[in-house]
């Protein structure tokens, strides 16, 4: 439908943050974790520390404008929101904020510590908050099905494994094994959950399928969060979890065809957080080993990542230009 010659241009624009979806704050997530593979790059492979700044500047911008959004949406248009936390997919896509807040608490950890205990204590009762909630709607709410059941349910619950990754530098020790237990343990259990809904029901709808990169995330950001509570010792436990998550990474990639012939969604950014955080444990692993076979993986990671999130950041500015995004499901 046309807009009408009355109605002023911007305020067409922001009615269509109605349709503003919980899931850009995955791209929050994405952009982050590239900001911290770059990092990490800077120390570990002596790549320019700039570009990382650089990132988070991109990260400040991309946060801010999607805190905005979705304020507006929650003030304007309640019953969207509300519509959106109580839906069976989407409402996982909730704890994606409070993940965005402990990266960033990461993130902005030897640049100004202070902004960092802030955000981890903003974002680690919040998420504590909605794995209650989101883990309680599982097991009481009679609406759910198995048809329901995604990578995306992996959200709530690997949200707490990142929690220990500033939490143990903070000084909340004791709280970040807590929160790396939740996340360990009940990973397991959805896994299972998963595998049993794509091998044995109706496979994963086309828009959904990048979810699946979403596996890769609970082992590599468990490894690199165990790292940090075992006082950066590489033992047995650790190894197990940085190759599960690599043999992931490579059942993926094996399956690239497949994924290029996708159209675009905003679930693409599926793709980002996962590789970001496979991308940091690699560069740890070869910190840790001095083993060649990891260096060179950590490059080529560290290259894909970049491209793959670079490529998502212009098909998703295309994407709010046109207001593909934006539409009713």
């Amino acid at each position: 439908m046309s807009e009408s010659p009355t109605t002023p241009p911007q305020t067409s624009r922001l009615a269509r943050l109605e349709h503003f979806p919980v899931a850009f704050f995955a791209m929050i997530m994405g952009t982050t974790g590239l900001t911290l593979a770059w990092q990490k790059a800077a120390h570990v492979l002596h790549m320019p520390l700039f570009i990382s700044h650089l990132l988070l500047l991109l990260v400040a911008l991309l946060f801010t404008t999607v805190i905005a959004a979705y304020s507006y949406k929650c003030i304007n248009f309640r019953g969207a929101v509300l519509a959106e936390f109580q839906h069976p997919i989407k409402i996982s896509f909730f704890p994606a904020g409070s993940i965005a807040l402990l990266l960033l608490s990461v993130a902005t950890l030897q640049v100004t510590p202070a902004l960092s205990h802030l955000l981890w204590l903003i974002g680690a009762p919040l998420q504590l908050a909605l794995t209650l909630y989101v883990i309680g709607q599982w097991i009481f709410h009679p609406k759910y099905q198995i048809q329901h059941s995604t990578p995306a349910w992996f959200i709530p619950v690997v949200g707490n494994i990142v929690v220990p990754i500033a939490g143990v530098e903070h000084g909340y020790t004791e709280l970040s094994w807590f929160f790396f237990a939740i996340g360990v343990v009940y990973w397991l259990v959805l896994k299972t959950l998963i595998f049993n809904r794509v091998l044995f029901h109706d496979p994963l709808p086309e828009k959904l399928l990048p979810t699946l990169f979403i596996l890769i995330a609970p082992p590599a950001v468990g490894f690199l969060a165990y790292m940090k509570l075992n006082g950066g010792e590489l033992d047995t436990f650790a190894r197990i979890l940085y190759y599960a998550a690599m043999f992931l990474v490579l059942l993926l990639a094996s399956q690239a065809k497949r994924f290029s012939r996708i159209q675009f969604y905003l679930s693409w950014w599926a793709y980002s957080f996962p590789l970001a955080a496979a991308t940091q444990a690699s560069m740890v692993m070869y910190s840790k080993t001095s083993h060649s076979g990891l260096l060179t993986l950590s490059y080529l990671m560290l290259t894909a990542t970049t491209v793959i999130i670079g490529l998502l950041l212009i098909r998703t500015s295309r994407a709010v230009v046109s207001g593909k995004v934006f539409q009713p499901d």
